[in-house]
């Protein structure tokens, strides 16, 4: 049996799972969240603000003390989006990899896609194959078509913070800012379908912060529930009435609803969006929400690379 740790560090959030994991057993330690929106005006400035890599190492130095006392054997820290785009990574990358004794990894959209794909589907049985798992993170988005492997890939830059802050800065956002946005996103959807055959999938699985939000909202429950939100099936309709209520919602209003993490009241309505776009774009009829992601995908990989 091998206790391992995963890091993933997003433009959003950051998160820690530990987890025990014996051949095809795995057993859930512990898994945290924290929003620490590191990849804050990335898309506009192309570089860190050293007060959001400052709130992310606070988290990390966070992690290594939960971890530490674990009894973790293996960590494996991966970022993605904002830390891809960064110029000044390095600022980053070093806090990281003196807090934690180890070398983060700056991964590709497609590897992130990948790990995506195996945190998704794996001991996924009651579902058509094949699998579309599509991540919707705060930089980007992962497209990834398979069966039992990955068969196709793609990550595009549509993620929930990019969107908000390029086109729906005020909320409720003006329509005209939704068109534009809606324009970007289609245009990032049909490059990323050059590469994947979206329509291709017997089931499409979404993960991720705005996926299971949008879960929550459809499910309507009164509180943040992952057991009940995980494997739900959320009709398309459901998801085009969801995105459009939060495109209609005041930030107080988003921040009074009991499941929304306070995190992600300001993306939440760009997120949507975005998902909503997917559906139509895939011509999917729902989607299969999934709380087991790009973490679990990097829990299983240390396994792998343990054997």
């Amino acid at each position: 049996m091998s206790r391992v740790a995963a890091i993933d560090c997003g433009t959003n959030s950051i998160r820690l799972l530990i987890a025990d994991i014996n051949g095809a057993n795995f057993q859930e330690i512990t898994r945290e969240m924290d929003v620490v929106r590191l990849g804050q005006g990335v898309d506009a400035t192309g570089a860190f603000d050293p007060e959001a890599v400052e709130r992310t190492l606070t988290a990390t130095r966070k992690y290594a003390e939960i971890i530490q006392s674990k009894g973790v054997e293996k960590i494996r820290f991966c970022a993605t989006s904002a830390t891809r785009d960064a110029s000044n990574r390095e600022i980053f990358i070093d806090g990281v990899r003196e807090i934690l004794g180890i070398e983060p990894e700056v991964i590709p959209g497609t590897e992130e896609a990948a790990l995506s794909f195996a945190g998704a589907t794996t001991g996924l049985t009651h579902a058509e194959k094949p699998f579309l798992v599509v991540d919707i993170g705060g930089g980007s988005t992962e497209f990834v078509l398979g069966s039992g492997e990955v068969e196709f890939a793609r990550s595009v830059n549509i993620g929930c913070v990019r969107m908000s802050e390029r086109h729906l800065k005020k909320q409720p956002p003006l329509p005209e800012s939704i068109q534009s946005a809606i324009k970007d996103i289609d245009e990032a959807i049909a490059d990323a379908a050059h590469f994947v055959p979206i329509k291709d999938s017997k089931t499409l699985i979404a993960v991720a912060g705005t996926a299971t939000t949008v879960a929550a909202a459809a499910l309507g429950l009164k509180e943040y529930d992952r057991h009940a939100i995980h494997l739900s099936r959320i009709p398309t309709q459901k998801v085009h009435e969801i995105a459009q209520m939060f495109a209609l919602m005041s930030r107080e209003e988003i921040a009074a609803l009991g499941y929304m993490h306070p995190g992600r009241v300001d993306v939440i309505a760009s997120g949507a969006l975005v998902l909503s776009r997917v559906m139509i774009a895939t011509g999917a009829s729902e989607f299969v929400a999934s709380e087991t992601d790009i973490l679990d995908g990097m829990a299983w990989s240390l396994t792998k690379v343990a054997e």
